[in-house]
């Protein structure tokens, strides 16, 4: 599956356009990794909790995106966008969207 933020693949072309596909995940905060947190608040610096939880929550978003463009027979998703939003007060949405299309190499 060729996943682009662009609208178009270098090298193809869009032949059919299938529709909008999506993925998210929420996550919640886990105390572990919260007094952790607060401990790099104090003393500064990347607080690699937080970034270890989103990355995985990126993945995840990503892979159910991906799901749903295979279930529709798509080859590629164009248009490739993140979002977040905060569902409670210690858990967020990430959301992966994007158009499912299928595309096919362009001829020389």
């Amino acid at each position: 599956m060729i996943v682009s933020t662009t609208e178009n693949v270098a090298g193809h072309r869009v032949t059919q356009t299938l529709g909008l596909v999506r993925g998210n995940t929420i996550r919640a905060r886990h105390i572990g990794r919260d007094i952790k947190a607060l401990g790099r608040n104090i003393v500064g610096g990347e607080i690699s909790e937080y970034t270890k939880l989103l990355a995985e929550a990126r993945e995840q978003a990503l892979d159910r995106m991906v799901a749903e463009a295979t279930d529709l027979g798509a080859n590629a998703i164009t248009g490739t966008r993140f979002a977040t939003s905060m569902v409670t007060s210690g858990g967020a949405e990430l959301l992966a969207f994007g158009t499912a299309v299928i595309v096919e190499p362009e001829l020389s």
